[in-house]
């Protein structure tokens, strides 16, 4: 018998690879997800052997509806149900929000079905471009702090500008103060001599979803992309920076980077802070003790309507590409758009160039050169699609740009983490701020306006001019786009 089985070894596991591949193959698609994903993760299950399964095993499976991401506190639903009571608009302020946002009122009503995105109504909104003006303005605050520090980030590096974060985080868990500090498993690099170092000061940190080897599980799924910094409960940092080098614009960097990141005041603390502490519930496996202090009442009078937008394999609906949808298609003058990885639904494509087509002045800005050679050709099989529906497609070359951001009609404007693209759609933990003001709107625009005077526009006729073995790239990228 074990000579048998030793003289048809490789028929034996082929037989099973393909038993199991039908079996993962049927689960796709009994999920009726999009048809481009099914076919795109049977053709690697039939085409690749073993390694179509391990694809399927990192990549494909949906954690949605699993209890791996089921919350075991019942308290954090109190806490959003009484944050959305406490912000349920009197018939007064409805009428001015729609008198001033028209037909993008759809925006406020769909969030408002999420039941953790309430609007507020009185906020203070600073725009900030780069990492060096966020950092100054990040420590600065962390310094001033005297009840808690939440931090949650995607990448953390204990490198020159993560260790004088620590530095500050350390020395403030020595004072009193309460440091809770995420950060994800993949995206991050911590040296085992900085865990020590927090753990002795005080600073409760964790890492979000564990691995056993995160350098070689970059793309792995249902990652934490979300960058949020809240002190006190009274300001807080949202937008596409992380704690990195790569980030700073040192003087010996190789590449220029290019970012933006918001700073909020005010009432949209309350929805940040609750989205904080459902993480902090998920990767301490305890829940926070609820104190007045991490909801403080707010002193500021200013009139900027924000939304916190969060999304990831938690959620119900995708809230952040859905408010990205509407807000599109609803435009009547311009839609700008940056991205550094542009690999959108359908949905988003077909809203793009309808707009582009009816008259609105739609434009995306995207890398030159970006940081991954896969999403680089996965976003230029798109560009032809838009250019041949008059969007005006531009790529950065000062350096790289990382900016995730949306800006329409001067009414309307959108700063987070996510990108346009599958992942951050569909599988990534993502938060966006959604902002409706006049005059941060104009700012966000005018950032978008400078970009584009570093930037190089796409000629449809040099485009359609690629080579056939570009092309050839672009598409095989494109089939790997739902896992990229």
């Amino acid at each position: 018998m074990m000579a048998l089985v030793k003289d048809n070894i490789w028929i034996i596991l082929i037989a099973l690879n393909y038993v199991l591949a039908i079996t993962a193959a049927t689960t796709i698609l009994l999920k009726n997800i999009n048809p481009t994903k099914t076919i795109s993760y049977i053709l690697v299950l039939v085409v690749f052997p073993f390694l179509g399964l391990l694809v399927y095993y990192f990549f494909g499976q949906e954690y949605r509806k699993n209890k791996i991401f089921n919350r075991k506190n019942i308290l954090n639903e109190q806490i959003v149900k009484k944050i959305g009571e406490d912000y349920t608009l009197t018939a007064q302020q409805k009428q001015e929000l729609n008198a001033y946002l028209d037909e993008k009122i759809k925006l406020v009503e769909l969030l408002k079905n999420n039941k953790s995105t309430p609007v507020t109504l009185r906020n203070d909104v600073y725009i900030i471009k780069n990492a060096k003006e966020k950092f100054e303005l990040l420590f600065t605050d962390l310094k001033q702090a005297t009840n808690h520090i939440h931090l949650e980030y995607y990448i953390l590096k204990d490198d020159t500008i993560g260790t004088e974060l620590i530095n500050i985080l350390c020395q403030k868990a020595k004072e009193g103060v309460k440091v809770r500090l995420s950060f994800d498993d993949v995206g991050s690099s911590i040296s085992a001599k900085t865990k020590n170092k927090m753990t002795e000061s005080g600073v409760h940190f964790f890492a979000f979803m564990p691995v056993l080897f995160p350098r070689f599980t970059g793309k792995m799924n249902y990652r934490n992309h979300r960058k949020i910094a809240i002190i006190d409960g009274k300001i807080g940092y949202l937008g596409g920076i992380n704690i990195s080098d790569n980030y700073v614009n040192y003087e010996q960097s190789n590449r220029y980077w290019r970012d933006t990141h918001v700073r909020i005041k005010g009432e949209a603390l309350k929805p940040l802070q609750i989205h904080f502490l459902m993480t902090w519930d998920f990767v301490s496996n305890a829940s926070c003790n609820i104190t007045e202090q991490l909801f403080p009442d707010t002193e500021i009078a200013t009139k900027k309507a924000v939304q916190i937008a969060a999304s990831g394999p938690d959620t119900d609906w995708a809230n952040i590409m859905e408010a990205m949808f509407v807000a599109i298609n609803t435009a009547e003058k311009y839609i700008y758009i940056t991205t550094p990885y542009f690999i959108p639904n359908d949905e988003i494509v077909t809203s793009l160039q309808i707009a582009a087509k009816s008259g609105v002045d739609v434009r995306l800005l995207i890398p030159k050169q970006s940081d991954s050679w896969t999403a680089k050709h996965a976003t230029n099989s798109y560009i032809m699609r838009l250019l041949e529906a008059k969007v005006k497609v531009y790529r950065y070359t000062k350096g790289f740009i990382h900016a995730k951001t949306m800006v329409v009609d001067d009414v309307f404007c959108t700063i987070g983490t996510a990108n346009l693209d599958f992942r951050s759609f569909n599988i990534n933990f993502e938060i966006n701020a959604l902002i409706y003001n006049k005059d941060t709107s104009k700012q966000l625009k005018a950032l978008f306006l400078e970009d584009i005077t570093n930037s190089q526009e796409i000629d449809i006729q040099a485009w359609q001019q690629r080579s056939k073995f570009t092309k050839i790239k672009e598409s095989y990228c494109r089939l790997w786009s739902p896992s990229l």
